[in-house]
C-alpha cells in the first residue's frame, strides 16, 4: 500500500470564496488541515447562519456580482499566497437562455474571478511559497461538451479555460502561477437536484468510474496546484472527472 501524500502550507494564507460549502469548503479546509490560514466567503450575514462547521475559517460576506463587494474582499484581505476562485451556481431555475440571467453567470462566474485575480496579483507575487504563489480556478467539464439547461454556465467556465491560459502566460514571470481545475459529476449542494432524476444515470454512465465524485476528490487537487509540487505547471486546465472526458 502507497503511503499517503501530505501537504504543509504552514503559515501560507488562503482565500476560497465561495467556501462556505460543497467543493468549496472541501478545499477550505483541506487548506486548513495542512496549517494554512483560510478566510472564505459566503453570501449570508454571518457564520452562525450556515449549518455547515466553519470553525477555523475566516469569514467574509460578499456577493460574487458586486464589483463594491469585490473591492472590499480584496481591501479586508492583507497579504495572500493563494487566491481559489470557486463561488458559482447554475441559475437554471431562472432560465439562462434568457439575456439576464446568461449575463449574471458570466458575471458570477466569469468576471468575479478575473477581478479577484487581477486584485490579488501583486500580493499573491510576494508570495515566499517556493515556485510562486497561485490563482487557481474552477472550470468545469461543461466547459468541453453541451449542457444546454446551463447555456451560460457553460459558457462561463468554457472562458475560465482559456481566462487560465492567458493568466498563466502573462503572470509567469511574476512569481504567480494560475491553474485551473474542470471537474466532472461532484455531489454538491449545486448538484443535489440531479440525484434520483432521469439526469443522473446517463451521468454516471457516461463516467468510466461509474460513480459520483466527492468534494474530497477535488480538493487534494487544489493542494498540489498550489505546492511546489507543481512549480513547472502553469496556463492548465486539469480534469478530475472520473475518466469522463476521455470515455
Amino acid at each position: 500500500m502507497m503511503a499517503r501524500i501530505d501537504f504543509d502550507f504552514d503559515g501560507a494564507r488562503v482565500l476560497v470564496t465561495g467556501g462556505s460549502s460543497g467543493i468549496g469548503l472541501g478545499i477550505a479546509r483541506a487548506f486548513a488541515n495542512a496549517n494554512a490560514r483560510v478566510s472564505i466567503t459566503g453570501r449570508r450575514g454571518d457564520v452562525s447562519d450556515y449549518d455547515a462547521d466553519l470553525s477555523g475559517l475566516a469569514y467574509h460576506r460578499a456577493e460574487m456580482t458586486e464589483a463594491a463587494d469585490l473591492e472590499a474582499l480584496s481591501a479586508s484581505i492583507g497579504e495572500l499566497d493563494v487566491l481559489v476562485n470557486n463561488a458559482g451556481a447554475s441559475l437554471m431555475a431562472e432560465d439562462e437562455w434568457k439575456p439576464e440571467v446568461f449575463e449574471r453567470a458570466l458575471s458570477l462566474h466569469l468576471f468575479s474571478s478575473f477581478r479577484l485575480a487581477v486584485a490579488f496579483k501583486e500580493r499573491i507575487g510576494r508570495s515566499r511559497i517556493e515556485g510562486g504563489g497561485s490563482v487557481l480556478n474552477m472550470s468545469s467539464m461543461s466547459a468541453y461538451r453541451a449542457v444546454t439547461v446551463v447555456p451560460g454556465y457553460g459558457a462561463a467556465k468554457a472562458a475560465i479555460v482559456q481566462m487560465t491560459k492567458n493568466m498563466g502566460a502573462a503572470w509567469a514571470l511574476d512569481n504567480v502561477r494560475v491553474n485551473a481545475v474542470a471537474p466532472g459529476l461532484v455531489k454538491s449542494n449545486m448538484t443535489a437536484g440531479m440525484v434520483g432524476t432521469p439526469f443522473e444515470a446517463p451521468e454516471i454512465e457516461r463516467t468510466p468510474m461509474k460513480r459520483w465524485g466527492t468534494p474530497e476528490d477535488i480538493a487534494p487537487v487544489y493542494l498540489f496546484l498550489a505546492s511546489p509540487a507543481a512549480k513547472f505547471i502553469t496556463g492548465q486546465t486539469l480534469p478530475v472527472d472520473g475518466g469522463q472526458s476521455v470515455a
